[in-house]
Protein backbone atom coordinates (compact mmCIF):
# COMPACT_ATOMS: atom_id res chain seq x y z
CA UNK A 1 0.00 0.00 0.00
CA UNK A 2 1.35 3.40 -1.01
CA UNK A 3 1.46 6.39 1.31
CA UNK A 4 -1.35 7.97 -0.70
CA UNK A 5 -3.56 4.88 -0.28
CA UNK A 6 -2.76 4.74 3.44
CA UNK A 7 -3.94 8.33 3.97
CA UNK A 8 -7.71 7.72 4.47
CA UNK A 9 -7.30 4.75 6.89
CA UNK A 10 -4.73 6.72 8.90
CA UNK A 11 -7.05 9.75 8.93
CA UNK A 12 -9.92 7.52 10.13
CA UNK A 13 -7.84 6.23 13.05
CA UNK A 14 -6.61 9.73 13.96
CA UNK A 15 -10.11 11.22 13.87
CA UNK A 16 -11.48 8.36 15.97
CA UNK A 17 -8.73 8.80 18.58
CA UNK A 18 -9.20 12.59 18.70
CA UNK A 19 -12.96 12.33 19.27
CA UNK A 20 -12.42 9.53 21.79
CA UNK A 21 -10.17 11.86 23.77
CA UNK A 22 -12.61 14.76 23.54
CA UNK A 23 -15.79 12.83 24.44
CA UNK A 24 -16.27 9.87 26.76
CA UNK A 25 -19.63 9.15 25.10
CA UNK A 26 -17.97 8.84 21.69
CA UNK A 27 -15.79 5.89 22.65
CA UNK A 28 -18.60 3.75 24.06
CA UNK A 29 -19.63 0.53 22.30
CA UNK A 30 -23.17 1.87 22.04
CA UNK A 31 -21.87 4.79 19.96
CA UNK A 32 -19.79 2.47 17.79
CA UNK A 33 -23.00 0.51 17.15
CA UNK A 34 -24.72 3.76 16.24
CA UNK A 35 -21.92 4.71 13.83
CA UNK A 36 -22.04 1.35 12.06
CA UNK A 37 -25.83 1.33 11.83
CA UNK A 38 -25.81 4.89 10.48
CA UNK A 39 -23.19 4.01 7.87
CA UNK A 40 -24.99 0.89 6.59
CA UNK A 41 -27.24 2.38 3.89
CA UNK A 42 -24.61 4.86 2.72
CA UNK A 43 -22.07 2.03 2.44
CA UNK A 44 -24.32 0.02 0.11
CA UNK A 45 -24.99 3.05 -2.12
CA UNK A 46 -21.27 3.87 -2.15
CA UNK A 47 -20.31 0.34 -3.23
CA UNK A 48 -22.54 0.77 -6.26
CA UNK A 49 -21.39 4.24 -7.19
CA UNK A 50 -17.74 3.23 -6.81
CA UNK A 51 -17.93 1.01 -9.89
CA UNK A 52 -19.29 3.94 -11.91
CA UNK A 53 -16.58 6.27 -10.61
CA UNK A 54 -13.89 3.71 -11.45
CA UNK A 55 -14.96 4.09 -15.10
CA UNK A 56 -14.61 7.86 -14.87
CA UNK A 57 -18.39 8.36 -15.08
CA UNK A 58 -20.85 10.01 -12.68
CA UNK A 59 -24.10 8.50 -11.40
CA UNK A 60 -26.76 10.78 -9.90
CA UNK A 61 -29.64 8.31 -10.23
CA UNK A 62 -29.51 6.94 -6.67
CA UNK A 63 -32.35 9.11 -5.22
CA UNK A 64 -34.82 8.09 -7.93
CA UNK A 65 -33.79 4.45 -8.01
CA UNK A 66 -33.92 4.17 -4.22
CA UNK A 67 -37.33 5.88 -4.14
CA UNK A 68 -38.74 3.43 -6.69
CA UNK A 69 -37.36 0.36 -4.91
CA UNK A 70 -38.51 1.65 -1.51
CA UNK A 71 -42.12 2.11 -2.64
CA UNK A 72 -42.05 -1.09 -4.71
CA UNK A 73 -40.87 -3.29 -1.84
CA UNK A 74 -43.35 -1.68 0.56
CA UNK A 75 -46.18 -2.60 -1.82
CA UNK A 76 -44.91 -6.12 -2.53
CA UNK A 77 -44.33 -7.36 1.04
CA UNK A 78 -47.09 -7.46 3.68
CA UNK A 79 -48.41 -3.90 4.00
CA UNK A 80 -51.44 -1.73 4.79
CA UNK A 81 -52.27 -0.90 1.15
CA UNK A 82 -52.96 -4.28 -0.43
CA UNK A 83 -53.00 -8.04 0.18
CA UNK A 84 -49.51 -8.74 -1.19
CA UNK A 85 -47.19 -10.79 0.98
CA UNK A 86 -44.31 -11.84 -1.27
CA UNK A 87 -41.61 -11.60 1.41
CA UNK A 88 -38.11 -12.19 0.05
CA UNK A 89 -39.46 -12.44 -3.51
CA UNK A 90 -40.84 -8.91 -3.14
CA UNK A 91 -37.41 -7.70 -2.02
CA UNK A 92 -35.78 -9.39 -5.00
CA UNK A 93 -38.30 -7.87 -7.42
CA UNK A 94 -37.67 -4.38 -6.00
CA UNK A 95 -33.91 -4.80 -6.49
CA UNK A 96 -34.45 -6.09 -10.04
CA UNK A 97 -36.64 -3.08 -10.87
CA UNK A 98 -33.82 -0.85 -9.66
CA UNK A 99 -31.30 -2.78 -11.77
CA UNK A 100 -33.55 -2.29 -14.81
CA UNK A 101 -33.47 1.49 -14.29
CA UNK A 102 -29.68 1.33 -14.13
CA UNK A 103 -29.61 -0.72 -17.32
CA UNK A 104 -31.62 2.01 -19.08
CA UNK A 105 -29.09 4.60 -17.86
CA UNK A 106 -26.24 2.55 -19.27
CA UNK A 107 -27.99 2.00 -22.60
CA UNK A 108 -28.70 5.72 -22.94
CA UNK A 109 -25.04 6.41 -22.27
CA UNK A 110 -23.64 4.01 -24.88
CA UNK A 111 -26.36 4.24 -27.56
CA UNK A 112 -27.32 7.91 -27.41
CA UNK A 113 -23.86 9.13 -26.36
CA UNK A 114 -25.43 11.27 -23.63
CA UNK A 115 -22.97 12.16 -20.83
CA UNK A 116 -23.47 10.03 -17.73
CA UNK A 117 -24.13 13.14 -15.64
CA UNK A 118 -27.24 14.03 -17.67
CA UNK A 119 -28.33 10.43 -18.29
CA UNK A 120 -28.41 9.49 -14.62
CA UNK A 121 -29.89 12.81 -13.53
CA UNK A 122 -32.75 12.17 -15.94
CA UNK A 123 -33.10 8.60 -14.70
CA UNK A 124 -33.34 9.89 -11.14
CA UNK A 125 -36.28 12.06 -12.20
CA UNK A 126 -37.89 9.05 -13.93
CA UNK A 127 -37.43 6.96 -10.78
CA UNK A 128 -38.96 9.65 -8.57
CA UNK A 129 -41.87 9.90 -11.01
CA UNK A 130 -42.47 6.14 -10.88
CA UNK A 131 -42.23 6.18 -7.09
CA UNK A 132 -44.76 9.01 -6.89
CA UNK A 133 -47.19 7.10 -9.12
CA UNK A 134 -46.82 3.98 -6.97
CA UNK A 135 -47.17 6.06 -3.79
CA UNK A 136 -50.53 7.35 -5.08
CA UNK A 137 -51.04 9.70 -2.15
CA UNK A 138 -51.16 6.99 0.51
CA UNK A 139 -48.04 5.93 2.41
CA UNK A 140 -47.51 2.16 2.38
CA UNK A 141 -46.53 0.95 5.85
CA UNK A 142 -44.93 -2.50 6.00
CA UNK A 143 -46.05 -5.27 8.34
CA UNK A 144 -43.63 -7.88 6.98
CA UNK A 145 -41.72 -9.25 9.97
CA UNK A 146 -38.65 -10.36 7.99
CA UNK A 147 -38.00 -6.96 6.41
CA UNK A 148 -38.78 -5.13 9.66
CA UNK A 149 -36.30 -7.34 11.52
CA UNK A 150 -33.40 -6.06 9.41
CA UNK A 151 -33.38 -2.80 11.37
CA UNK A 152 -34.29 -4.32 14.75
CA UNK A 153 -32.60 -7.70 15.18
CA UNK A 154 -28.92 -7.76 16.09
CA UNK A 155 -26.05 -10.19 15.62
CA UNK A 156 -22.86 -9.73 17.67
CA UNK A 157 -24.21 -6.37 18.77
CA UNK A 158 -24.81 -4.92 15.30
CA UNK A 159 -28.06 -4.67 13.35
CA UNK A 160 -28.73 -6.95 10.40
CA UNK A 161 -28.57 -3.84 8.18
CA UNK A 162 -24.93 -3.41 9.20
CA UNK A 163 -24.14 -7.02 8.31
CA UNK A 164 -25.93 -6.63 4.98
CA UNK A 165 -23.71 -3.60 4.30
CA UNK A 166 -20.60 -5.61 5.24
CA UNK A 167 -21.74 -8.34 2.87
CA UNK A 168 -22.24 -5.82 0.07
CA UNK A 169 -18.74 -4.41 0.58
CA UNK A 170 -17.34 -7.95 0.43
CA UNK A 171 -19.29 -8.81 -2.72
CA UNK A 172 -18.28 -5.51 -4.32
CA UNK A 173 -14.62 -6.15 -3.54
CA UNK A 174 -14.80 -9.69 -4.94
CA UNK A 175 -16.41 -8.41 -8.15
CA UNK A 176 -13.80 -5.67 -8.45
CA UNK A 177 -10.88 -7.94 -7.67
CA UNK A 178 -11.71 -11.21 -9.40
CA UNK A 179 -14.28 -10.56 -12.15
CA UNK A 180 -13.74 -9.33 -15.68
CA UNK A 181 -16.35 -6.63 -15.05
CA UNK A 182 -14.32 -5.19 -12.16
CA UNK A 183 -11.03 -5.28 -14.05
CA UNK A 184 -12.52 -3.69 -17.16
CA UNK A 185 -14.24 -0.98 -15.11
CA UNK A 186 -10.79 0.01 -13.87
CA UNK A 187 -9.36 -0.20 -17.37
CA UNK A 188 -12.15 1.94 -18.86
CA UNK A 189 -11.41 4.64 -16.31
CA UNK A 190 -7.68 4.41 -16.84
CA UNK A 191 -7.44 4.17 -20.63
CA UNK A 192 -10.68 3.35 -22.44
CA UNK A 193 -9.17 3.89 -25.88
CA UNK A 194 -6.40 1.36 -25.24
CA UNK A 195 -8.93 -1.19 -24.01
CA UNK A 196 -11.08 -0.70 -27.12
CA UNK A 197 -8.05 -0.99 -29.43
CA UNK A 198 -7.17 -4.29 -27.76
CA UNK A 199 -10.45 -5.74 -29.07
CA UNK A 200 -12.64 -5.42 -25.98
CA UNK A 201 -16.22 -4.29 -26.60
CA UNK A 202 -16.49 -1.57 -23.98
CA UNK A 203 -20.20 -0.73 -24.30
CA UNK A 204 -21.65 -3.92 -22.71
CA UNK A 205 -19.40 -3.50 -19.69
CA UNK A 206 -20.51 0.10 -19.22
CA UNK A 207 -24.15 -1.01 -19.27
CA UNK A 208 -23.35 -3.84 -16.84
CA UNK A 209 -21.66 -1.44 -14.41
CA UNK A 210 -24.64 0.94 -14.32
CA UNK A 211 -26.97 -2.05 -13.88
CA UNK A 212 -24.88 -3.42 -11.01
CA UNK A 213 -24.68 0.00 -9.34
CA UNK A 214 -28.46 0.46 -9.53
CA UNK A 215 -29.00 -2.99 -7.99
CA UNK A 216 -27.01 -1.79 -4.96
CA UNK A 217 -29.10 1.40 -4.86
CA UNK A 218 -32.24 -0.74 -4.97
CA UNK A 219 -31.08 -2.80 -2.01
CA UNK A 220 -30.28 0.43 -0.17
CA UNK A 221 -33.85 1.62 -0.83
CA UNK A 222 -35.16 -1.62 0.67
CA UNK A 223 -32.92 -1.05 3.71
CA UNK A 224 -34.35 2.46 4.22
CA UNK A 225 -37.86 0.96 4.07
CA UNK A 226 -36.80 -1.48 6.79
CA UNK A 227 -35.54 1.40 8.93
CA UNK A 228 -38.70 3.47 8.54
CA UNK A 229 -41.19 0.56 8.36
CA UNK A 230 -42.69 2.45 5.43
CA UNK A 231 -42.04 3.21 1.79
CA UNK A 232 -41.12 6.82 1.02
CA UNK A 233 -40.60 8.51 -2.34
CA UNK A 234 -37.74 10.53 -0.82
CA UNK A 235 -36.02 7.44 0.66
CA UNK A 236 -32.86 8.16 -1.33
CA UNK A 237 -32.71 11.93 -0.95
CA UNK A 238 -29.11 13.16 -0.75
CA UNK A 239 -27.51 9.74 -1.02
CA UNK A 240 -26.02 10.40 -4.47
CA UNK A 241 -23.77 13.24 -3.36
CA UNK A 242 -23.13 11.65 0.04
CA UNK A 243 -21.89 8.47 -1.67
CA UNK A 244 -19.70 10.39 -4.13
CA UNK A 245 -18.26 12.36 -1.19
CA UNK A 246 -17.50 9.18 0.76
CA UNK A 247 -15.90 7.51 -2.27
CA UNK A 248 -13.70 10.51 -3.02
CA UNK A 249 -12.68 10.94 0.62
CA UNK A 250 -11.73 7.26 0.66
CA UNK A 251 -9.44 7.65 -2.34
CA UNK A 252 -11.57 6.74 -5.38
CA UNK A 253 -10.85 9.25 -8.13
CA UNK A 254 -13.68 11.01 -9.96
CA UNK A 255 -11.65 10.70 -13.14
CA UNK A 256 -11.54 6.91 -12.80
CA UNK A 257 -8.79 4.31 -12.80
CA UNK A 258 -7.88 4.50 -9.09
CA UNK A 259 -9.43 3.57 -5.77
CA UNK A 260 -12.05 0.89 -5.34
CA UNK A 261 -14.65 -0.59 -3.03
CA UNK A 262 -12.44 -0.92 0.06
CA UNK A 263 -11.16 2.64 -0.40
CA UNK A 264 -14.73 3.92 -0.61
CA UNK A 265 -15.80 1.86 2.43
CA UNK A 266 -13.09 3.59 4.47
CA UNK A 267 -14.44 6.89 3.15
CA UNK A 268 -17.94 6.00 4.37
CA UNK A 269 -16.62 5.30 7.86
CA UNK A 270 -14.51 8.45 7.82
CA UNK A 271 -17.45 10.68 6.91
CA UNK A 272 -19.80 8.92 9.37
CA UNK A 273 -17.30 9.01 12.26
CA UNK A 274 -16.61 12.69 11.57
CA UNK A 275 -20.32 13.58 11.57
CA UNK A 276 -20.97 11.56 14.73
CA UNK A 277 -17.92 12.98 16.50
CA UNK A 278 -18.84 16.58 15.74
CA UNK A 279 -22.28 15.97 17.26
CA UNK A 280 -20.78 14.26 20.32
CA UNK A 281 -18.42 17.16 21.09
CA UNK A 282 -21.21 19.70 20.64
CA UNK A 283 -20.13 21.41 17.42
CA UNK A 284 -22.90 23.54 15.92
CA UNK A 285 -24.71 21.96 12.94
CA UNK A 286 -23.86 25.10 10.98
CA UNK A 287 -20.16 24.36 11.41
CA UNK A 288 -20.46 20.63 10.74
CA UNK A 289 -21.22 21.10 7.05
CA UNK A 290 -18.29 23.47 6.67
CA UNK A 291 -15.85 21.07 8.35
CA UNK A 292 -17.03 18.18 6.19
CA UNK A 293 -16.74 20.33 3.07
CA UNK A 294 -13.15 21.27 3.91
CA UNK A 295 -12.23 17.60 4.34
CA UNK A 296 -13.76 16.74 0.96
CA UNK A 297 -11.83 19.55 -0.75
CA UNK A 298 -8.63 18.42 0.96
CA UNK A 299 -9.20 14.81 -0.09
CA UNK A 300 -9.82 15.77 -3.72
CA UNK A 301 -6.77 18.05 -3.75
CA UNK A 302 -4.58 15.32 -2.27
CA UNK A 303 -5.76 12.88 -4.95
CA UNK A 304 -5.45 15.25 -7.91
CA UNK A 305 -2.17 17.00 -7.02
CA UNK A 306 0.13 14.04 -7.81
CA UNK A 307 -1.55 13.68 -11.21
CA UNK A 308 -1.09 17.35 -12.01
CA UNK A 309 2.56 17.15 -11.11
CA UNK A 310 2.99 14.06 -13.27
CA UNK A 311 1.28 15.74 -16.19
CA UNK A 312 3.50 18.78 -15.86
CA UNK A 313 6.59 16.61 -15.98
CA UNK A 314 5.54 14.57 -19.01
CA UNK A 315 4.49 17.63 -20.96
Amino acid sequence: MSFRDAGPPVALVVIFLVFSALSSDFRTFANVQNIMDTAAVLAVVTVGITFVLMMGSIDLSAPGVMGTSAIAVALLVANNRNDNDLGLIGILVAVLVAAALGCVSGLALVLLKVPSFMTTLGMSAVGLGLATLLFNGVQPNITDETLASWAVDRFLGFSLLTWIAVGCVLVGWLVQRYSRLGRYAFAIGGAEEVLALSGVKVAPYKVAVFTLAAAFYGLAGVMVTSQLSAGLVQAGKGYDFAAITAAVVGGTLLTGGRGGVLHSAVGVLLVTVLTNGLVQVGVSPYWQGGVQGLIVVAAVAAAVLPQRRRNQVTK
